[in-house]
């Protein structure tokens, strides 16, 4: 489940050699034939477009998320070519190639981000084509079925960053590895390296530290530190000198190939953010459920634990959900009420969802 597409070439900004008439009376230019007809090739940057889907599902209250293996032997998202020729826009690419290689049909998409940093894709001695890829959330509730790409299956998200699930309690990964290995970190901090915001600052504020509150859609941050600092096999990976100067590195989580666990980390943080104020959370679920059901799902995806009485509370105050009048007999207990996401709310108000609190 990997592809590459056709290099298509991309117009530097820059207005070096560029006739005067060829420039507004503003920043920038406007190019006419003859401005192209004499911009030397070393303005033509060869670009790489593709598409790469982090792909989610839920399945005994885990959140999972589809992976491909490649020669390497990492784990990655699914990454295919846009076919500018054959697909109309991005989203048309991507249903159509997930569908074609996994065998499976998306149902809620929304693009990310775009990734392009130079190197994302680097290998030794790599001179091709600066690769952009477009990242995409997407959820599917297909998870029983044979896939169909060789190499191709659901992972648990928290493999690949366990200190994002505090459903039980804090992982033990964070004190004992992360904050001790950030704290040295912070303490070499000098005038030359300090950003805006110092980096005990930010390892108080993303990882939640004397008496700042745990923020679970700060996803990215967190990763982001952890790979200034680091700590994380991709740092190393791409040459960061953080990384290049410690003997060992801590066992953060299982790597990804290029920058995939990056665009898995953006992926989640925008999932938990969009639980608070759009119903995406029924994408995830059979079209009935119980409420036991659907307090696991969103704990699963916000990584913490919710206060029964209270989220049910919230459930009935949101009015998201409708009772079918049947009753589940497969609770392994008391037979459960079975409801359904009510769609009458998508008309009642621009912003149905659960802003959810933890007991924590």
């Amino acid at each position: 489940m990997a592809g590459l597409v056709p290099a298509i070439h991309g117009l530097s900004r820059s207005t070096k050699n560029v006739d005067a008439r060829d420039k507004p009376g503003h920043d920038g230019f406007v190019a006419t034939p003859a401005t192209f007809s004499r911009m030397s090739d070393k303005l033509l940057t060869p670009i790489e477009i593709g598409l790469t889907a982090a792909i989610v599902a839920i399945e005994d209250h885990e959140p999972l998320i589809l992976t491909a293996r490649g020669g390497d032997g990492l784990a990655g998202l699914p990454f295919g070519p846009f076919d500018a020729l054959t697909h109309r826009t991005f989203e048309i690419g991507l249903r159509a190639w997930v569908e074609a290689q996994a065998g499976l049909r998306l149902g809620y998409v929304e693009q990310l981000y775009t990734f392009g940093d130079r190197g994302r894709h680097a290998e030794a001695g790599d001179t091709g084509a600066h690769m952009v890829s477009i990242g995409y959330l997407a959820l599917t509730r297909a998870v029983g079925g044979e896939l169909a790409a060789t190499g191709a299956s659901f992972e648990p998200w928290y493999r690949f960053l366990p200190w994002e699930d505090r459903r039980e309690e804090p992982p033990a990964i964070i004190a004992r590895d992360i904050i001790p290995a950030l704290t040295d970190w912070a303490e070499q901090e000098t005038p030359e390296t300090t950003r805006a915001l110092p980096r005990r600052d930010r390892m108080r504020f993303y990882f939640g530290l004397d008496g700042a509150p745990w923020d679970e859609e700060r996803v990215l941050d967190r990763y982001e530190l952890l790979y200034e600092a680091g700590l994380i096999e991709e740092a190393r990976r791409d040459g960061r000198p953080a990384a290049l100067a410690r003997k060992a590195l801590p066992l953060l989580g299982t790597s990804m190939r290029y920058d995939h666990r990056r665009i898995l980390a953006t992926a989640i943080a925008r999932l938990r953010a969009k639980l608070k104020y759009r119903p995406v959370v029924f994408e995830l679920l059979p079209a009935e459920f119980t409420l036991t059901e659907l307090q696991y799902t969103v704990e699963a995806i916000s990584g913490r634990h919710l206060h029964k009485q209270n989220f049910r509370r919230l459930v009935e105050m949101e009015a998201l959900v409708e009772p079918t009048g049947v009753m589940s007999t497969q609770t392994g207990g008391r037979p459960a009420a079975l409801y359904r996401f009510r769609r009458d709310v998508l008309q009642e108000r621009p912003a149905p969802g659960l802003r959810v609190r933890s007991r924590r």
